[in-house]
């Protein structure tokens, strides 16, 4: 077990420095897809956020229906 925890921080710790090389060298590049990954950050957190938001109205519906019997 220890065996693999030293590799997967050994290959960790390589790609950390490597995205950091990469990066440096491309940043104008990296800088301009910003606005894409903004985009399409908002489809990705609809499909694995959900919509818990409204579920709260029926709840407070149900508690108003209470409230006047």
């Amino acid at each position: 077990m220890k065996w693999e925890r030293k590799w997967t921080l050994l290959a960790v710790s390589f790609g950390v420095i490597a995205a950091f090389f990469v990066l440096r060298e491309h940043w104008a590049h990296a800088l301009g897809l910003a606005p894409y990954l903004l985009l399409l950050a908002c489809p990705l957190m609809h499909l694995f956020h959900g919509h818990g938001g409204h579920h709260s109205g029926q709840h407070q519906h149900r508690a108003s229906k209470e409230d006047l019997s």
